[in-house]
């Protein structure tokens, strides 16, 4: 703290020969006020010094005793969770001892079941093999049962096939009025299921009665114009590609052929019988169709 300043007096110079004596009672005077002045300041800084370091050390003792306070809590938790710490860990051991255990019954109870399982699978399987033996055995017989059948039914194609042969032999060949194309016909039904065999062609069958209306019979339509069952004739219409041509007096089991824009081969129509207003036959068609062009 900085020292108070001193007052300054101006002395006038004595004006008669005594003039020192006045001079130095004055500067004592003076020099004994600043002493006094600066004694009580100093009182005063010594006072407010003590205040401050009084103040100073209770602050600073509540703050010790705090500090104290505060690490004696400090290390009461710490001490909390140490234990807290300790035993969850005690816990956590007895669980895991309890789950080794448990883990063991369940081991021990999944091995028991999985032995019953497979014991299970083998009297199964033993079952099976039985049965398959047993099955073997049933189907050897029935095989050889089955072998006789075979036998029988080549014997039975066989004549089939003699037969079929035979009704082919018999089978007429009729030149048609197309470019002298000739063909096989059938007269009934039993050739015509020759000819379905032969696998040559397509056919229908038909029976169409006398109308003005037409009849589809595959792609094409017919109209009976006319029958005579006694001289075994008719006229017919016959409508391909939106094309019409009319066939007269045509006779029985003759065939008539037309080409159309779907194949090269002709189509050939074959009337067997003839009765009143009525024909039945056949319509033969190309198993291939390959479109004829500009033909």
């Amino acid at each position: 703290m900085g020292s108070p300043q001193q007052p300054t007096y101006i002395i006038p110079p004595p004006s008669g020969p005594n003039w020192k004596t006045p001079l130095l009672i004055g500067a004592l005077v003076l020099l004994a006020v600043s002493s006094i002045y600066q004694f009580v300041r100093l009182e005063e800084v010594r006072s407010e010094t003590k205040a401050d370091m009084t103040k100073l050390s209770s602050e600073v003792t509540a703050a010790i005793d705090r500090m104290k306070i505060d690490s004696s809590e400090e290390v009461q938790r710490s001490r909390r969770n140490v234990e807290n710490l300790q035993s969850a860990l005690a816990e956590q051991r007895r669980q895991a001892s309890a789950l080794v255990g448990q883990a063991k019954v369940d081991a021990e109870r999944k091995v028991a079941d999985l032995q019953a399982k497979v014991t299970e699978k083998e009297r199964e399987q033993e079952q099976a093999i039985n049965q398959v033996k047993a099955t073997a055995d049933t189907a050897t017989t029935q095989l050889a049962s089955v072998s006789t059948d075979v036998n029988g039914v080549k014997s039975d194609l066989g004549a089939t096939k003699s037969q079929l042969e035979q009704t082919i032999s018999t089978l007429k060949r009729a030149t048609g009025e197309l470019d002298s194309h000739s063909s096989l016909i059938a007269t009934n039904a039993t050739e015509l299921k020759a000819l379905r065999e032969l696998g040559e062609r397509n056919y229908a069958e038909f029976t169409i009665n006398k109308s003005k209306q037409y009849t589809r019979v595959a792609d094409v339509m017919i109209e009976l114009k006319k029958a005579d069952p006694k001289k075994n004739r008719f006229t017919i219409s016959i409508t391909a590609d939106d094309k019409t041509v009319e066939k007269k007096d045509r006779t029985v089991n003759e065939p008539i052929q037309f080409y159309t824009s779907k194949a090269r081969q002709p189509y050939e129509i074959v009337v067997n019988s003839v009765k009143k207003d009525t024909i039945a036959g056949y319509l033969a068609t190309p198993k291939v169709m390959t479109g004829r062009g500009g033909d």
